[in-house]
């Protein structure tokens, strides 16, 4: 039977996200929740009569995870960016490199933060830097966008202990070491041609205006950047919001790889270090020098972060259904049809592993679960390698790059987060990954040549 092929509930949900948000224009959180339940109709596994009760729990599922790190990331953007901590941190990192290498202050923050952070998390920290920025430098938003995306990109697919790299590592029998040291030898070069070169490129081919994001408009970010430095908070005060969940959420990703299970630690590293406390004490952190610095009553702080909430809201509701799309994907079994066909398909190993990984996550959405998947259905192929799993490992890893598009909740997340258009999108963070995919397997196919490690 022809709907009993997942690559119907794929080609039909495709086209009905390009009607329903393309054509037609209706608002992404509307579209996406319609193309959801068209897909759910379509899809054999999903009963017809629990499509709306399945939408609505991949919707919560989402949620659960998004909900709390997103509005307290509303917060910390609106107050780092009105309180002028924003502007600071930005002339800081100008004094250092010049308004001409500014991306490259950037780059290297989302590379290191990625680290120990979720992408997202890194996302919502670093843009209200790349906005002042924007706003001081007059241009190359493109490029700041672009290197954001890029940094974050190149060490949470490629780099452990962040989870999903870490998890592939343990699947193909890669030494941690081993999958550190070739994963940031990849992941460096990836991240330059996919964040600065690109970046530089697309950049004179549009312009993006600064927008209105995260509850602050863009003339009140211009004003920051024309106030003097002795009006602004100071560097260490400016910096806690973002240091701060940074540490939080890195001891407890450290603490997990060192300790060994049932360390007393670790109840209170798992705290602490969950996006939810973390986020919501660099909210508190940021708000304080928002109330501070701008001499506000309560009851006008209460008002300000209430409009924050309001944008934060938005930003969840898109993101959620964004989720649940690529949910509703799963559900219809493509992501294993896909890996499935090609694994059959006579194409060398490491080209497979990229591939399998790649179409798993232009079907389904998230990057996470496509190098999961990837590394699980390669494993067992591993053998007849002439060189080391750990390029396998990172074969997966570039091809989960491969595109991100509307079932993609982190695509949602930059539009929004970034205050710029779906072409836009498309145009930095959609293209951000497709280069760094195809950069990646070429350094990976260059690397297990040059030095097999076998």
């Amino acid at each position: 039977m022809v709907l009993s092929n997942p690559m119907v509930p794929f080609v039909v949900g495709l086209l009905a996200v390009v009607l329903l948000l393309v054509w037609l224009k209706l608002p992404a959180f509307v579209g996406l929740i319609i193309a959801t339940v068209i897909v759910g109709v379509v899809t054999p596994e999903v009963p017809f009569a629990e499509v709306p009760t399945t939408t609505a729990e991949a919707f919560g599922d989402v949620l659960v995870g998004i909900g709390i790190p997103i509005l307290m990331a509303a917060v910390i953007g609106k107050t780092l960016m009105e309180s002028g901590a924003a502007e600071r941190i930005v002339r800081a990192f100008l004094g250092i490199t010049g308004n001409e290498n500014s991306e490259y202050a950037l780059l290297g923050s989302s590379y290191i933060l990625s680290i120990p952070v979720f992408f997202d998390n890194v996302f919502y920290l670093l843009a209200p830097i790349g906005r002042s920025m924007r706003a001081r430098t007059g241009d190359k938003f493109a490029v700041y966008i672009s290197v954001l995306s890029a940094g974050a990109l190149g060490t949470h697919m490629l780099v452990p202990p962040t989870p999903g790299p870490l998890a592939m590592a343990a699947e193909l029998n890669v030494d941690l070491g081993v999958a550190m040291g070739v994963g940031a030898l990849v992941a460096i070069p990836t991240t330059l041609v996919g964040g600065v070169v690109y970046g530089r490129w697309i950049d004179p081919r549009m312009d993006i205006p600064l927008r209105d994001a995260m509850g602050t408009t863009a003339e009140s970010v211009r004003e920051n950047a024309d106030q003097p430095i002795d009006e602004l908070p100071g560097i260490v005060e400016a910096t806690l919001p973002i240091v701060v969940p940074v540490v939080f959420i890195a001891s407890n990703t450290i603490a997990g790889v060192l300790l060994s299970e049932g360390a007393s630690i670790l109840s209170v590293t798992a705290f602490f270090g969950d996006p939810n406390i973390a986020l919501t004490a660099a909210a508190l952190l940021s708000s304080w020098t928002f109330y501070r610095m701008k001499d506000l009553t309560r009851r006008e702080l209460e008002s300000e972060l209430t409009e924050a909430l309001k944008s934060g809201g938005n930003i969840i509701a898109i993101t959620a259904a964004g989720g649940a799309f690529g949910a509703m994907l799963q559900s219809a079994g493509i992501g294993d049809y896909i890996a499935g066909n090609l694994s059959e398909v006579g194409i060398p190993l490491l080209m497979t592993g990229w591939l399998i990984a790649g179409l798993i996550r232009i079907a389904q959405g998230s990057g996470t679960v496509a190098i999961l998947t990837g590394a699980s259905i390669m494993a067992p192929l591993t053998g007849p390698l002439s060189v080391h799993p750990v390029y396998m490992m990172m074969a997966v890893g570039t091809g989960g790059m491969l595109f991100a598009w509307y079932n993609d909740s982190g695509w949602w997340i930059v539009k929004e987060v970034a205050g710029i258009t779906q072409a836009e999108t498309f145009k930095t963070f959609s293209a951000v990954n497709l280069v760094m995919s195809v950069t990646g397997i070429t350094v990976v196919l260059v690397l297990s040549t040059l030095m097999p490690l076998q």
